[in-house]
């Protein structure tokens, strides 16, 4: 496992595109599902459960971006 600071010192970023993901592809998380759903809700827009990690991961990005929700900062 590599970590943070490894990660810093050979200068690659703290945050993985989905798609790199070697989980990627396994079915979204609980946690994942529960906050797309509140999210979707509150953009009014219905969601597919049967969402990859990945898949999952954009769609709330997106939907954080529609909704005016903003991730907690890198820290």
């Amino acid at each position: 496992m590599v970590d943070r600071r490894t990660q810093e010192e050979e200068g690659s970023s703290l945050k993985k595109d989905p798609e790199d993901w070697t989980t990627g592809e396994e079915p979204m998380t609980g946690a994942q599902r529960s906050y797309m759903h509140t999210l979707a809700e509150e953009a009014h827009e219905e969601v597919s459960d049967d969402l990859t990690k990945a898949e999952a991961s954009k769609k709330i990005d997106e939907l954080q971006k529609k909704t005016g929700r903003r991730p907690p900062p890198d820290s």
